[in-house]
């Protein structure tokens, strides 16, 4: 590895975890959304740092190419933030429906209401 790609390595990560941290400060990204970028970036921080973290936990697999790892570990990530946000997604749209239903509920209650008090032509 040469010292270039070993100072690249490092500023990458720590790039990543400044961004997360700032997203967060501005409150464009919430905690429970950061979790994993935040896990990424340290993983990636300690691998940039100490690049034979890398080889021992590939030997420790049983993975041959440590390049490998990061991929999968990097695929594995994505996988788990896809699915978090899935379900996010599932009980917002369960929420949108019953919100929806109540609205309508309301608005024919509200539209009878009108109906009762409105006078009709023969005076009642």
């Amino acid at each position: 590895m040469t010292f270039t790609s070993y100072l690249f390595g490092i500023l990458s990560a720590a790039l990543i975890l400044v961004v997360v941290v700032e997203l967060l400060r501005r409150r464009h990204l919430r905690e429970r959304h950061a979790v994993w970028w935040f896990v990424a970036g340290v993983i990636a921080l300690i691998v940039g740092v100490f690049p034979a973290t890398l080889e021992w936990a590939a030997d420790a697999v049983g993975v041959e190419v440590p390049t490998n790892l990061v991929f999968f570990s990097g695929i594995a990530v994505l996988f788990l933030v896809c699915l978090q946000h899935s379900s996010e997604l599932t009980q917002l749209e369960s929420k949108t429906r019953t919100l929806a239903e109540r609205v309508a509920l309301l608005e024919l209650r509200l539209n009878e209401l009108d109906d009762s008090e409105t006078p009709r032509a023969d005076g009642r």
